[in-house]
């Protein structure tokens, strides 16, 4: 069955108009619009930058350089020597750091 979705959408469980006086006694009632967040849950699940991670172990695969790389001496980070500049011969410059 093929759907109108620009069709304006009509539902039986709609309130029936609201008058001018119960919209505004909810409005100054202020509780409507109010969220119940449970802090504790959210407190527990965020991870400060500053913990405490003493215990912790890492687990890295540290690759030796190739023989097709180099370190940028600027930025520090390994490129391919096809992203190495053109005309740097004494420092080895990757193209981001030379533009």
């Amino acid at each position: 069955m093929a759907t109108d979705y620009d069709s304006p959408r009509k539902t039986d469980d709609d309130p029936a108009e609201e008058s001018l006086q119960e919209l505004q006694t909810r409005r100054a009632d202020g509780s409507s619009g109010s969220l119940d967040v449970d802090e504790t849950d959210l407190a527990e699940s965020i991870e400060l930058p500053g913990a405490d991670l003493s215990n912790e172990e890492l687990s890295v695969r540290v690759i030796p350089p190739q023989a097709d790389e180099f370190t940028c001496s600027r930025c520090f980070l390994v490129h391919h020597r096809s992203q190495r500049a053109a005309g740097r011969d004494d420092q080895q410059i990757c193209l981001e750091c030379a533009a």
